[in-house]
């Protein structure tokens, strides 16, 4: 049976505000709810190493969701971090850090990793991905038409794979294409279907 048919006798709630992860998961065919949207405090342990930052969160997200699941229920919660040299570049807090990352990222390799955790009344299963991305280098005056054009404010590392940078900028990439948009669909459906039968 196809994934999508056994979800009809589900409720798959997505707990995130986000249109791309929204638009991915309608093109992949689940059927979903986006969920309410709620208050979680985004912090994690100083010496919890960049990589794992975003597991830690899908599933501090997947906890702090503040309404019962009902039988039948599966929430769905995610996060996603650019790590560079070790480093956690999240969203930025405004133009001048937005340059600034994208500066930092410019003709090197970066790592996106995102966690994904899946939650229903009886279960919880969490897993990640990791594609590699390597930019061109990029002069100051690309970097500031990309940021004062798209406004990439609400992005982890301060860019978005789909707009023009996504085209103009970024060489190669080695893994998940659409982890770097912000949610690793393919394996999503994979684990997604695994969760239905435990």
């Amino acid at each position: 049976m196809l994934l999508h048919d056994k979800l009809r006798s589900r409720r798959l709630l997505l707990a995130s505000q986000s249109p791309r992860r929204r638009e991915l998961m309608t093109a992949c065919g689940l059927p979903h709810e986006v969920a309410p949207k709620y208050d979680c405090e985004e912090r994690y342990p100083a010496d919890l190493a960049a990589e794992e930052v975003p597991l830690y969160l899908s599933q501090l997200k997947s906890r702090a969701y503040p309404a019962p699941l009902a039988p039948g229920d599966i929430l769905l919660t995610a996060d996603t971090v650019v790590v560079l040299d070790g480093c956690v570049l999240g969203k930025p807090h405004g133009h001048d850090e937005a340059v600034g990352m994208l500066r930092s990222l410019a003709g090197r390799r970066h790592t996106v990793v995102s966690g994904v955790t899946l939650r229903s009344p009886a279960h919880m299963h969490s897993f990640e991905a990791r594609t590699s991305v390597w930019f061109r280098r990029l002069s100051d005056e690309e970097i500031t038409y990309y940021v004062d054009t798209f406004r990439p404010y609400d992005k982890a590392g301060s860019y978005g794979i789909q707009e023009w940078i996504g085209y103009a900028a970024i060489e190669r990439i080695e893994g998940s294409f659409y982890n770097v948009m912000g949610l690793p669909i393919q394996k999503v459906y994979i684990e997604l279907d695994k969760f239905l039968d435990l």
